[in-house]
């Protein structure tokens, strides 16, 4: 029986095989093309994955770039099939294999029914014939390379792409936790706004992202600089503009200070016990967004308590679930069954 944990992110998709590792990571996306058919608009799958994100900005006037999964929720259920059936057979899982895979899903802390329905269809579409639920903090904290305490409390901040989670837990389950629609995606965004009114310079999507991942720092005296193009405003003339790191200090804290404004309302809201324990232990942090400069580092200043922070943080949550899935022990009490 093949074993597979899968993260299927709001912007990247993960899927790890215990015993082999990460087997793929590609971006939540999928490039379709519009028609009209007995007068009725369909759609046509052009491209999955990182090919399809390649067409940001560059796709045909009918061709639509669609991310199935946003803030943590599958909103396009139907694409979300195609693309996941598409991800299975790249590592050479077809549905008539799939059908003898035990898989591990990753939801958002405090997902409720409807969402975990979704994903029991979603598993049907691929044929898969048995699914798990485990939520994001027991899964990053595993990727940590660390256990769970039944006893001593823990405390998760996984900032995503499109969602971040933010909770307290023991192996007895999240004592106080939440999910909030803050992540990389803002920060891409304003960072297009902010080009767009100080240099009056258009950009694309996959330029602020490279500008976040590559320029973002959190360290006061950074001066990393990236020269990128776009498009004058007035005239649509190519344009190159240098954008450096302080230019870019502002808008990231502006959303991670607001993240952080929700991990402190929920460890204020914890009981003496569990706050001692937290602080005794420190935050583990984890998703794509740790990997930036001085972040972690800002993080602990900010909240006056130490910080752990995993070798890989935009993979812990998948790696974990895969040591999840691995273990019978943790999978019976960190995991749920799926009904599908």
């Amino acid at each position: 029986m093949k074993r597979l944990a899968i993260d299927f992110g709001s912007g990247v998709t993960k899927i790890y095989a215990p015993g082999c590792g990460v087997v793929l990571m590609e971006s939540t996306c999928i490039a379709v093309e519009e028609y009209v058919e007995d007068n009725e608009k369909k759609l046509s799958v052009k491209a999955y994955g990182n090919k399809a994100r390649a067409l940001f900005g560059r796709a045909a006037v009918n061709t639509r770039i669609i991310n199935p999964v946003v803030e943590g929720d599958i909103v396009h259920e139907e694409l979300a099939a195609h693309l996941l059936t598409y991800f299975l057979e790249k590592i050479e899982i077809p549905k008539r294999k799939a059908s003898h895979c035990e898989v591990i899903f990753i939801l958002p802390c405090g997902s409720g029914e409807a969402l975990k329905r979704k994903y029991c269809k979603l598993a049907v579409e691929c044929g898969i014939c048995t699914a798990y639920f485990t939520v994001t903090p027991f899964a990053a904290i595993l990727g940590h390379n660390v256990s769970i305490s039944e006893s001593r409390p823990m405390f998760c901040l996984d900032i995503g792409y499109g969602i971040t989670n933010i909770a307290a837990l023991s192996q007895d389950g999240i004592i106080s936790g939440v999910n909030v629609n803050l992540g990389g995606a803002n920060i891409d965004v304003h960072i297009i706004d902010e080009i767009n009114e100080t240099t009056n310079t258009k950009i694309g999507t996959l330029t602020a992202e490279k500008l976040k991942n590559t320029v973002g720092s959190l360290l006061r005296d950074d001066n990393k600089l990236s020269v990128v193009e776009g498009s004058d405003l007035n005239s649509g003339s190519p344009s190159s503009i240098a954008v450096y790191s302080p230019q870019l200090y502002p808008i990231i804290t502006t959303y991670v200070d607001k993240i952080l404004e929700y991990v402190t309302l929920v460890l204020s809201k914890l009981p003496a016990e569990v706050s001692s324990g937290v602080v005794h232990g420190g935050i583990y942090l984890s998703g794509g967004l740790i990997k930036m400069d001085g972040l972690a580092e800002y993080i602990g200043e900010k909240l006056k308590i130490s910080v752990n922070v995993p070798e890989e943080p935009q993979l812990a949550a998948v790696i974990g679930a895969g040591t999840i899935l691995a273990n019978d022990g943790l999978l019976e009490k960190l995991a749920t069954v799926a009904e599908l």
